[in-house]
């Protein structure tokens, strides 16, 4: 028997976020609670892997308050405004960096926090950026651009990290990924 969920009680809604518990039978017939954050409101996250015309990456530095450091991040944001996903990748890009995308392509799709959480992240590639004038950042956001070869991407990166700031762990295997599908061919 595949597992299933039973039933679906919601626990608290916010503004932004939900907490359900989930019922769920398992394979062998049992019946178990788990709780998992939703965002509300929502319809995708995407997540933009940006590749400028003079061989450099793209990554954002910003404050994360859940994790009460800075982070260092591929551009990203929320399909608030039920937009198509490679939309929304155009203008988180363009909003969080001052960049815009000469061409932008899917990369990956999945979960962030599976045990956790509902969220899928769908990823692209943006390659031949180029400024395009200023960041338009939400009043919430203060986020620092960083421009990283890609040659030494890795190294260069992990010289980021420090005291006050993490370097998220999707970044190595998406820029690899993306070098992968997306430069070689």
């Amino acid at each position: 028997m595949k597992p299933r969920i039973i039933e679906s009680t919601t626990l608290w809604e916010g503004d932004y976020l939900r907490i359900k518990k989930l019922d769920l039978l398992n394979h062998s017939g049992r019946t178990f609670h788990w709780e998992v954050v939703q965002r509300v409101g929502v319809r995708g996250i995407v997540a933009v892997v940006p590749f400028t015309y003079d061989h450099h990456v793209l990554v954002i530095k910003q404050y994360r308050p859940p994790v009460d450091r800075f982070v260092i991040e591929f551009p990203a944001g929320l399909n608030d405004r039920n937009e198509p996903l490679e939309e929304v990748a155009r203008r988180e890009l363009k909003e969080e960096t001052g960049y815009r995308a000469e061409r932008l392509e899917f990369l990956a799709r999945g979960p962030l926090s599976s045990g956790a959480s509902s969220e899928i992240l769908t990823v692209f590639v943006a390659l031949d950026v180029k400024e395009d004038g200023t960041q338009q950042l939400d009043e919430v956001e203060d986020i620092e651009v960083i421009r990283l070869p890609i040659d030494g991407f890795t190294e260069r990166l992990l010289e980021l990290e420090s005291e006050d700031t993490f370097i998220d762990l999707k970044i190595p295997g998406l820029f690899e990924l993306a070098k992968k599908r997306c430069l070689c061919r």
